[in-house]
């Protein structure tokens, strides 16, 4: 324990303070940066089409295509971010992603949107997995959830203003202005990330995986100096990745998670055809064959401590079941709000409001109770409020008032936050320093893919029993109680 101890006081030495604040800003900016150019753009699409003389189907590639390209590079994006250094990626990511904004804003036609916006999934990419990259490399493991919860937070704070703003931007300058809106920051901080460096420990990995509730083998890494992967690149001063990049597993996992996100995307306008079972079949093959690939590659894509470790698949099993739950939710009861009761935008997102401040001031209180009772029971929590909260709101009827629809929202935005904290520290943690892009990178993927399925599952239930949400929120609980099965093969609390 004395050797924990030390290791740990080493490194909290070795990172100054202000580069860990540097490092937490960063990653707040840029997740930010990313939740709002999203949650503008969908205030701003029926505009750009009327102003483009484009259909509404085309227009939707505008989401369809970033979606697509952010999805099947971020795990790829993570491994260069391993391999190269998190605060350079991340510099080129955001600085790429400033750019095509402004080429969008710019654009002549709908072409060059669409093919911008793809551009801008590719940055995307490079950026999200280095925003927790970066974080695992400047905290050690026992400190990483409040950073996280605070990253949460400013996530929940650009999804609830984005609407608002976006709506204000569009209305006051047109669509392009919601593209304009992330420029100069993204800019800024691309060049502050590429010029500025990072202390050669925080590059190289930093944090020694010591904390007694990761399950990682904390004592061993920490007296052998490398069995939690950080050893070799905090000597070196260099990144822990090392080794060729392994393209083929690349491909096969891109060839899995395109076909993926394109055919659930696709069901809620075509429904359960051919194409959508073609799709579904090739990334069933492609999965199979990139899991075979991974584990005779000598250089795999996904290192076996974190493809083979059963609390990584359990906690990304859950970020996809809850974040299915939510955003299908999201869905179906805002459909309800504005097509059974009649209100308008504005007044179906103030009766979210609740969910949206419960996110923000949730995150911090779940980053406290992961601390205070471990992974395993503040995750049960989580996904037990989210799902009262989806069973609560599948009662909505022509009858229902404000109370009883916040009531529900309070509950979604309070269960969410606390397992968005809790499972994504468990996935950051349980990788070695070295894998924590790659950690990264599968945790931003099941993000992506969660609200996907949610809403493909709510969409296509809603036309079997359309004016009512029982049927598809009843289902969205379901696949939620999933996620708390899932939750009990976290680990618990251990006393330090």
């Amino acid at each position: 324990m004395s050797t924990v101890r030390s290791v740990k006081g080493a490194h909290r030495t070795a990172i100054p303070a202000a580069h860990r604040r540097v490092t937490l800003a960063s990653s707040v900016v840029g997740a930010v940066i990313v939740a709002l150019d999203g949650t503008v753009l969908t205030v701003a699409q029926p505009t750009l089409q009327r102003d483009l003389h484009a259909s509404f189907a085309r227009v939707q590639w505008t989401s369809t295509g970033y979606l697509i390209a952010v999805a099947g590079l971020l795990v790829f994006a993570g491994r260069l971010g391993d391999r190269h250094g998190h605060q350079r990626v991340f510099g080129l990511g955001v600085l790429g992603f400033g750019v095509a904004s402004a080429g969008i804003g710019l654009a002549p036609g709908l072409g060059w949107v669409i093919a911008l916006r793809v551009a801008q999934g590719v940055f995307g990419a490079l950026l999200q997995p280095a925003t927790l990259g970066m974080l695992r490399a400047a905290y050690p493991p026992d400190r990483l959830a409040m950073p996280i919860a605070l990253r949460t937070s400013a996530i929940g704070v650009a999804a609830a203003s984005g609407p608002l703003l976006g709506g204000a931007l569009v209305s006051q300058f047109g669509w392009r202005a919601v593209f304009t809106l992330n420029v100069l920051p993204a800019l800024v901080l691309g060049v502050l990330a590429l010029t500025v460096r990072p202390p050669a420990d925080a590059e190289a990995g930093g944090a020694v995986n010591s904390d007694p509730e990761a399950g990682v083998g904390a004592g061993a890494g920490a007296e052998a100096g490398a069995g939690a992967g950080a050893g070799a690149g905090a000597k070196t001063g260099a990144p822990a990745a090392s080794g060729p990049l392994d393209v083929p597993g690349a491909v096969l996992l891109t060839v899995a998670l395109v076909a993926l996100v394109h055919t659930l995307v696709g069901i809620p306008d075509s429904g359960w055809t051919a194409a959508t079972a073609f799709g579904l079949t090739v990334t069933a093959l492609a999965g199979a064959a990139f899991v075979r690939r991974e584990r005779r590659a000598p250089s795999p894509l996904v290192p076996l401590d974190v493809l083979g470790s059963a609390t990584v698949a359990a906690a990304l099993g859950i970020l996809v079941a809850a974040s299915a739950a939510m955003f299908g939710t999201l869905f179906t009861a805002s459909s309800f709000l504005q097509r059974t009761l009649g209100l308008d935008p504005l007044e179906t997102g103030l009766r979210a409001l609740p969910g949206g401040v419960m996110m923000v001031l949730g995150a911090p209180v779940a980053a406290v109770l992961l601390r205070r009772f471990g992974a395993r029971a503040t995750t049960l929590a989580g996904t037990l409020l989210l799902t009262c909260g989806v069973l609560l709101l599948s009662r909505l009827d022509a009858a229902s008032t404000a109370v009883t629809v916040g009531a529900g929202f309070l509950l979604l935005g309070a269960g969410f936050a606390t397992v968005m904290v809790t499972a994504t520290a468990v996935v950051v943690r349980q990788a070695s320093a070295g894998s924590a892009g790659v950690a990264g990178g599968l945790q931003q993927t099941a993000m992506n893919i969660g609200p996907v399925l949610g809403i493909a599952a709510a969409a296509t239930l809603l036309t079997v029993t359309p004016g009512s949400v029982g049927l598809p929120l009843v289902t969205l609980a379901a696949i939620c109680t999933a996620g708390t099965l899932l939750a009990l093969r976290l680990p618990g609390h251990k006393t330090p």
